[in-house]
């Protein structure tokens, strides 16, 4: 996730169809075929999923901006960005981390407001979360001061055209909002000692667990930490780059993406949590495959239903990443579960230029990502209302 170099997108060739002269099996003349039915464009496929689509930041301000995450009441959201200088200088290279206002028109979101900048002039960021237990507080991977290795180790895809990046430095450190400006400078660490590669992460639902990627003994594992008991757990250890985790709604379950193939086709996992009698998380039950294909599918959120996942793939190419859902839950159909892990699978976004790192509103009613629809294909924050029909639910009996 951290400095993902977006591709710019690729033009396809559109196919022209043409009315076609038939004849009868006879050889007697049937007349032409009525004209094939009108495809829907791209634009009316993704009207009929997203709704009045808002560009949240620009090249204005931003020569790049990404990964965003709404608070917990979807009145703020934290995001990473690049700010475009004002005396002709080169961007910086590296994220910075952001946390701004939603503004809204009643109930629609039209813009950010207020605009804070929370991490160190030169620091590399990623990956910012609200904690559930205190409005003020936010956590985000930072490597404090500038990363010292020229070539630092990362994820990549055939050519460095596909990358980001795993700097030793990175931690996770946490934020104090209510000290505006002065956070910058007053940031704490919670996980990482800067020795090895600490972030990716999120908050439970409830705010008691951090779950992050850890670079520290193998390729990327993920580790829960139990925010009540300063406890640590290893959850996912399997061999290659597992990353990218969230919990589920309901908090009982986790999401993530993994290299353990080590082929570099990322595929999606869920995974049952398991607890002891006083609510402590004691590793994984049950782990279930959601994507397996020969696409770099990353960067899963869940809806809030906790029905399906949102995702990034290449699954339209590797040079137009696309949005696409697919379903991730258990229905009950004549009283036994049924699992709908990689069911369903859509295209969600249709726009020329990369759409990555979708997330929802806690209210489930807006989609936020960062999409390069701008005549600079620059990456910048969008939302849009969330308004893809419900997937059908199985009725008992049915």
């Amino acid at each position: 996730m951290l400095h993902f170099r977006l591709l710019p997108s690729a033009v396809c060739a559109a196919t022209l169809a043409l009315p076609v002269v038939a004849f009868a099996q006879s050889g007697r003349p049937g007349g032409a075929e009525p004209p094939a039915a009108p495809q829907p464009t791209d634009a009316e496929r993704e009207a009929a999923l997203l709704a009045n689509v808002v560009q949240l930041t620009s090249g204005d301000r931003f020569s790049k901006a990404g990964e965003a995450y709404f608070s917990p009441d979807d009145r703020r959201v934290i995001f990473q960005a690049v700010e475009k200088p004002t005396d002709g200088r080169e961007p910086d290279e590296f994220y910075a981390m952001y946390v701004a206002d939603v503004v809204r028109d009643g109930d629609r979101i039209t813009g950010l407001a207020n605009i804070l900048r929370l991490s160190p002039d030169g620091s590399a960021n990623t990956c910012g979360w609200f904690d559930p237990r205190n409005p003020n507080i936010v956590l985000f991977g930072s490597t404090i001061g500038p990363p010292t290795a020229s070539d630092p180790p990362g994820y990549q895809r055939g050519t460095g055209r596909y990358r980001w990046m795993f700097p030793p430095e990175m931690r996770i450190v946490q934020a104090d909002l209510s000290k505006g400006e002065k956070a910058r400078g007053e940031l704490k660490t919670i996980v990482g000692d800067g020795k090895a590669y600490v972030a990716e992460g999120s908050l439970s639902p409830d705010g008691r667990f951090l779950i992050y990627c850890d670079h520290g003994k193998n390729e990327g594992d993920l580790y829960i930490l139990d925010r009540d008991t300063g406890s640590t757990l290893p959850v996912v250890v399997a061999r290659g780059y597992d990353g990218g985790p969230f919990f589920s709604p309901e908090g009982k379950r986790i999401v993530y993406r993994s290299d353990r193939n080590n082929d570099n086709h990322l595929q999606l996992f869920v995974a049952d949590l398991a607890f002891a009698p006083n609510g402590a998380i004691t590793g994984i039950s049950t782990e279930h495959q959601v994507t397996r294909d020969s696409n770099v599918n990353w960067c899963p959120y869940f809806h809030p239903s906790g029905q399906f996942l949102v995702f990034a793939s290449s699954a339209a190419g590797h040079r137009n990443y696309e949005v696409f859902s697919i379903d991730a839950g258990t229905v009950t159909r004549d009283g036994v579960p049924q699992s709908r892990y990689g069911t369903n699978q859509r295209r969600i976004t249709h726009a020329e230029g990369a759409d990555v790192l979708p997330v929802f509103s806690h209210d489930g009613k807006y989609m936020l990502w960062t999409g390069q629809r701008n005549p600079e294909r620059s990456s910048q924050l969008y939302v849009a209302e969330w308004t893809a029909p419900k997937d059908p639910v199985i009725q008992p009996g049915r």
